[in-house]
């Protein structure tokens, strides 16, 4: 059995030493014992839940569609939509007709035109992120849960195949995201962990807290591609643990939405706005089904 230190695990979960000496201390990390004055924990313990953690109805709806795979529900509709909307903003050409039809049957249909073979891969990789998302909702977001969906994401696609293209982890080569600097790759570890460590310490996530993580998530653009849809992905995650309403930016609002990320900082309106106006539609569909919110 592999062990690591209080630091390392504190620092995999995005939670202080302190915490994690308590949950030594209690018996909340399965496998922890003391070697004289140091903790010794299982490398592959986990971070406690908290118990009787209430979810909203929402979550609950999904979790409970998803598991039976129910077709025709909330579940059904934030796969096609939240995939379709997420991808065609990245240049996918799959139309949603075809992303229902990849999500339903598998299989990818009739198609008239030249298909990137990517933009499939991708599309079902999307779907087991959302799946993730989910299953995940009520846990506090750390580095290891953002790399995975990364992996989840692009893996079997051609960038995979790349040398210098790192599926999974954080870039290796500098890039740029609408003309901008972003942050280097040396710095994106210390960057990402700062910015986690100070959204999971908030007693209570406002609708500003996730938008302002969400600007400085792509301000970093940790991953070499795919950094906005694992952001928005990683938005959806905090909302539904924090009890907000998801939103999913859709063609109407995708201009919208790019300006108020570059404005954010100084006219954090625009993206509010744009959000708030996403959320409004996704409260109609909420509606629809009878999910309270």
């Amino acid at each position: 059995m592999e062990y690591v230190s209080v630091n390392q695990f504190a620092e995999k979960y995005a939670v202080s030493e302190r915490t994690v000496r308590n949950y030594c201390a209690t018996g909340k990390i399965d496998g922890a014992f003391l070697t004289g004055k140091t903790w010794c924990i299982p490398v592959d313990a986990v971070l406690p839940q908290k118990r009787n953690t209430k979810i909203s109805p929402l979550l609950a709806r999904l979790l409970n569609e998803k598991a039976s795979r129910m077709k025709g529900g909330i579940y059904h509709r934030v796969q096609i939509d939240l995939t379709y909307n997420s991808n065609h903003m990245e240049g996918s050409r799959l139309t949603k007709d075809q992303t229902r039809y990849i999500f339903e049957t598998n299989t990818l249909g009739v198609t008239a035109e030249d298909t990137n073979i990517d933009d499939i891969i991708e599309t079902v990789n999307h779907f087991r992120c959302i799946d993730y998302v989910i299953d995940h909702a009520t846990e506090a977001i750390t580095e290891p849960h953002v790399k995975q969906l990364h992996l989840m994401l692009k893996n079997n696609t051609s960038d995979g195949i790349k040398p210098w293209f790192a599926v999974g982890d954080y870039k290796r080569l500098p890039n740029e995201v609408g003309g901008q600097e972003t942050t280097q790759p040396q710095d994106v570890h210390r960057q990402m962990k700062a910015l986690l460590n100070g959204y999971n310490t908030l007693k209570k996530a406002e609708f500003d807290d996730i938008l302002d993580f969400h600007v400085n998530f792509e301000r970093i653009h940790p991953f070499q591609d795919g950094n906005g849809r694992i952001g928005r992905l990683l938005m959806f995650w905090q909302c539904l643990k924090s009890g907000h309403v998801p939103f999913i930016i859709t063609e109407d609002l995708r201009l919208f939405y790019y300006r108020g990320l570059q404005q954010w900082g100084q006219s954090n309106g625009f993206l509010r706005d744009t959000c708030l106006t996403a959320q409004d539609n996704f409260k109609a569909t909420l509606q629809y089904f009878n999910i309270k919110y």
